[in-house]
Order: C-alpha cells, then sequence, then structure tokens
C-alpha cells in the first residue's frame, strides 16, 4: 500500500509539472504502441519451510504488448501486457531436488517515464508499479497442490527508441521488476506435509520490439 501511494504522489507530481510547462510545441505523438519479443529472467531465491533448500525458475521468451500515452513531450505513462509460463523446481533441499511443474505469471506494469531526444534516437527512464497474478498451476509429479499469493511490487526501466520514420520506430527495452510471492507446496502424500516458502522471483525483462505512433 505505501509502495501504490508513493506512486500515485508521483504520478501527480509529474501532471503537476506537465500542467505547469510552458512549452507549447505540439510536434510530439501522443499515443504509442509497441510489440516486443522479450526474455524474462529470474533473479530467484526462496526460504523454505522445515526442507529448507532454494528454488530455480525457468527463463521464458514471450511476445509483450505495451501502450504508451505522453502527458508532454518529455513525460509518459507505459503500461505493459504479457504473460509467461516458468518451470518451478525446489533445489538442494533436505528431500532432494523437487520438481514443481510450472506457472504462468500475467504481471501488468505501469511505468512513469522521462524521454529524453536526440535526433532519431529517443532514451528513457521510467519507474512504477506491478501486479502479477499467478495462474494455470501445474503441480508437478511429486506435489498434490501448490498455491501461489499475488504479488505488488516496484518496477525500474531503462530503453531507447530509434525512429526509422515519422510513424515506425524500433525499440529496446529493459525492466527490473520485483516479484515477491508466497507460495504454499502440499506435498502430503509424498512428504506427509504441507510447506510454506517465501519466494522472490524478480526478474530482468529484456526486450526488443517495433512500435508505432499514432
Amino acid at each position: 500500500m505505501k509502495n501504490l501511494l508513493l506512486f500515485i504522489l508521483l504520478l501527480g507530481f509529474t501532471v503537476n509539472l506537465n500542467a505547469q510547462d510552458t512549452e507549447t510545441a505540439d510536434d510530439y505523438n501522443k499515443w504509442q504502441v509497441r510489440l516486443r519479443l522479450i526474455s524474462i529472467v529470474p533473479n530467484e531465491s526462496a526460504d523454505i519451510e522445515a526442507i529448507g533448500g532454494d528454488v530455480d525458475i525457468s527463463t521464458a521468451f514471450v511476445p509483450e504488448l505495451d501502450f504508451t500515452y505522453f502527458f508532454s513531450k518529455n513525460w509518459a505513462a507505459e503500461l505493459i501486457l504479457g504473460t509467461a509460463r516458468h518451470n518451478v523446481e525446489a533445489v538442494e533441499t533436505a528431500a532432494g531436488d523437487i520438481d514443481l511443474g510450472h506457472v504462468w505469471l500475467l504481471p501488468p506494469t505501469l511505468t512513469l517515464q522521462y524521454h529524453f531526444y536526440s535526433g532519431d534516437f529517443k532514451p528513457y527512464l521510467g519507474a512504477g508499479v506491478n501486479y502479477t497474478i499467478f495462474y494455470g498451476v501445474d503441480e508437478g509429479p511429486i506435489a498434490d497442490n501448490v498455491d501461489y499469493d499475488s504479488s505488488f511490487g516496484l518496477a525500474f526501466q531503462g530503453g531507447i527508441d530509434y525512429n526509422l520514420n515519422d510513424k515506425w520506430f524500433l525499440n529496446l527495452d529493459a525492466k527490473y521488476i520485483f516479484i515477491n510471492t508466497d507460495a504454499t507446496v502440499d506435498a502430503t502424500s509424498a512428504l506427509g506435509a504441507t510447506v510454506g516458502a517465501d519466494v522472490d522471483i524478480n526478474p530482468l525483462v529484456i526486450g526488443l520490439g517495433v512500435g508505432m505512433k499514432f
């Protein structure tokens, strides 16, 4: 909740700056859309109750769609939409390595950006919030069930657009997203217990794609 309040205050401050901006130039597009191919590389760690050990979460490669709205020539907000499947394994536990199947992550992320201009190059920096929903869980061959709590966290971003013409551009983008979940593994049949774990996923998301201004 504190992170959400901080982001709302930051957004309000930015909108206020935009309202005071004396720049009257209208040589920019208010909307743009990008289609990227992204790699999602988890920086994972876990605190697993009772049996100890750590977690291993696979890298995923998926398409991603994002929409950006410009409040002014420099300030914009971006919403990214995408979903990915990750294989999960508990490793180096007292019971050995445990295959926990896979889970789908749906992590809509909203960032506030500042765009710089240098000819056809437009670097930008951003920060914002992320809400991750876990769904489509396959618990694997050992666990009876695996449950993941939804996650709310911060996101940081940097990237660059390169104009091909007045409408189309190329994009390179990187984000670091803080994702934490409390996982509950029902392993009653195999281990005679239900095991909880505090899991940090914290992926680095790198994308390359094409965009259109309108």
